[in-house]
């Protein structure tokens, strides 16, 4: 039962999943941060407004902090942008450049001339309209 286990931990994507969720997590304190003690005291400098998370909201009694959510927003859409620019182009860039010279697969349907549906290759007949395909 502990060997079924310890294959299980030391697969190749479990390992990955592990240091992903711990890169990401030390990434979103490190971004957090930026937005919290960089960020947010230059656009209150800019703006002449007090820092983000102070700014809050009574409604009967309740206290509605907006701005601590601003700054979670903004720290999101940082995340996303670096996310964005430093891993996913790159990677849609790599693999584009190592698929450059491959041809692409066959097509595996083709549309009917008469209703315009897909339709597999090898059809006779559309499935859709019944119209005699060629």
């Amino acid at each position: 039962m502990l060997k079924g286990f310890k294959q299980f931990l030391m697969r190749g994507n479990v390992v990955d999943l592990a240091v992903a969720v711990v890169m990401g997590a030390a990434f979103g304190a490190v971004i957090t941060s930026l937005v919290a003690n960089i960020i947010t005291p230059l656009i209150a400098a800019i703006f002449g407004k007090p820092d983000f998370s102070a700014l809050t909201l009574n409604l009967n009694g309740a206290v509605i902090q907006y701005g601590a959510f601003l700054n979670a927003l903004i720290s999101f859409l940082l995340i996303a942008i670096a996310v964005y620019f430093f891993i996913a182009v790159p990677v849609n860039a790599m693999v584009a450049r190592m698929n450059r010279g491959e041809a692409p697969p066959d097509p595996t349907t083709k549309k009917c001339a008469e209703c315009l549906s897909e339709i597999p290759v090898a059809a006779k007949r559309c499935a859709h309209c019944a119209s005699a395909v060629a």
